[in-house]
């Protein structure tokens, strides 16, 4: 790793004079305690898995912060499936959520060796400052992001630029990160990890299962695509996948069911845009992941996570490009990986598997090169010496006490019942809708550029016009209304 958190000032595991804070050789290893903290549906997911490969020698511990956005029990449930000895008990006991006030106070007076933040950004930012306020000899901040983080984004850098190191997991991320982060002058801190639920130890397992191999899984997304007309394309696209191969259940497998919340906002619900003719093996199911891969012939997505889960297990995959291929999309990552397709193909039952020359630089590195949790270690160590250094953060806006009001009402809403919250809302509400004005005008003076995007692709044009690898034995056909071109 090139982070620059490993300096001779105590944030890499080093003391002042240069000489590294650790164990003598000869000493056993310390048990650490380390307690991680969740919010919404694919936070929970990641922080819990990520601690779930964790030394043997750390304790595990994991909360449930409550915000607008905190993933319902079921949801939680569904989160926790499959977690080791230490965490297993969460999937049928999931954790009442907390209110940040009442998380702290408990690290506060019984401060654990280190704290994985696994919160969505605005709670992520606030926790992490809290703890830096409040909390006497800290515990060491370990935070990341869950699923795909290519490209790299500034808002995930800004909200988390105090705790101590940030999880990513691959290659190619890091280096965007590090990147990103140096030219917003913020101290890279980035450390590499296995995603974890993209294991390749969880595939033979599912293969030994006594499930049908019978599904063609379709991971939806909350924000990708973002159009209705778009997300309706999808839907019809899928029911004549349905149509066409009635020997398969055709899955649209949703991360929420109605009233649950999602780390990002779904304006329109993919079980809305089912239309009533639709054929009967064109379901909608929720549910962990996992369970669906266990009966999966092939997933289909834009851009989700989920399909370094199948890839993982071997299991077909294919990240539809009819959109285009661009940052928004979340696609851009997949770009060589074998796995870009079409509506065509979907409907022909012609799916991806993953290219090798791909898979080290994006998501499928030896798990050897992972150093999160050595790097994590040495922080600890640090902390123990004392030695321990404050990050400072990206936010340059100053306010004081005002500010920090606002922000907490922002992250937690109506999960703050603080009296300076509600005046900091009385206040800042009037003037952010004054700054949202603002933008539109601009938005009208001076539009914004248009997404680049890249021209669609598919499996056809990858295997150079020859012999196509399909599910099945039919003949090409074309998605009815699309141009053969």
């Amino acid at each position: 790793m090139t982070g620059g958190d490993l300096d001779a000032t105590g944030d890499g595991g080093e003391l002042r004079d240069g000489r590294e804070a650790r164990l003598p050789s000869d000493a056993l290893p310390r048990v650490r305690r380390v307690v991680g903290l969740v919010d919404t549906d694919s936070f929970a997911k990641w922080g819990a898995h990520l601690l779930a490969t964790a030394p043997a020698r750390w304790d595990l511990e994991l909360l449930t912060v409550a915000t607008p956005r905190s993933a319902s029990r079921a949801q939680l449930r569904s989160a926790f499936r499959g977690l080791d000895d230490r965490l297993a008990h969460l999937a049928a006991a999931p954790p009442e959520a907390l209110e940040v006030d009442a998380i702290v106070e408990r690290l506060r007076q019984d401060p654990p060796d280190a704290v994985l933040v696994s919160l969505i950004g605005p709670v992520a930012e606030l926790v992490i400052e809290e703890v830096h306020r409040r909390v006497p000899r800290r515990p060491v901040l370990v935070t990341g992001l869950p699923g795909i983080s290519y490209p790299a984004k500034w808002k995930g850098v800004f909200f988390r630029a105090r705790a101590d190191l940030f999880v990513l997991h691959s290659h190619r991320e890091v280096r965007a990160y590090e990147e990103l982060a140096t030219e917003g002058g913020v101290e890279p801190h980035f450390a590499l990890a296995t995603l974890p639920f993209a294991r390749p130890s969880g595939a033979a397992a599912s293969r030994d299962g006594v499930s049908p191999r019978d599904s063609v899984v379709f991971a939806a997304q909350p924000s990708v695509p973002a159009e209705r007309a778009e997300r309706e394309r999808v839907v019809g696209w899928l029911a004549e996948t349905a149509r066409r191969h009635p020997e398969w259940r055709v899955v649209i497998k949703v991360r929420a069911a109605a009233g649950e919340h999602q780390t990002h906002r779904e304006q329109d619900p993919y079980p809305d845009l089912v239309p009533a003719d639709a054929p009967a093996n064109l379901v909608v199911e929720s549910g962990p992941m996992s369970a669906h891969l266990d009966r999966a012939v092939a997933l289909v997505t834009i851009s989700s996570t989920a399909v370094l889960e199948a890839a993982a297990r071997g299991i077909p995959a294919l990240t539809l490009t009819d959109f285009g291929i661009g940052r928004h999309l979340i696609n851009e990552v997949f770009v060589g990986s074998g796995l870009e397709g079409d509506a065509v193909d979907l409907v022909d039952g012609r799916f991806g598997t993953v290219r090798e020359e791909w898979m080290h630089d994006n998501h499928f590195h030896p798990e050897s090169e992972d150093d999160w949790a050595e790097r994590t270690e040495q922080l600890m160590a640090s902390r123990d010496a004392g030695v321990l250094r404050d990050r400072p953060a990206a936010r340059r806006s100053r306010g004081g006490v005002l500010r920090r009001a606002w922000e907490r009402k922002n992250a937690l809403g109506p999960d703050d019942r603080s009296v300076l919250g509600a005046f900091a809302l009385v206040i800042g509400a009037p003037v952010r809708a004054l700054k949202r004005v603002v933008r539109q005008v601009r938005r009208v003076v001076r539009p914004a550029e248009v997404p680049v995007l890249l021209a669609p692709t598919s499996q056809r044009a990858a295997s150079g016009g020859g012999p196509s690898d399909r599910l099945g034995d039919r003949e090409e056909q074309l998605v009815p209304g699309r141009d053969a071109g």
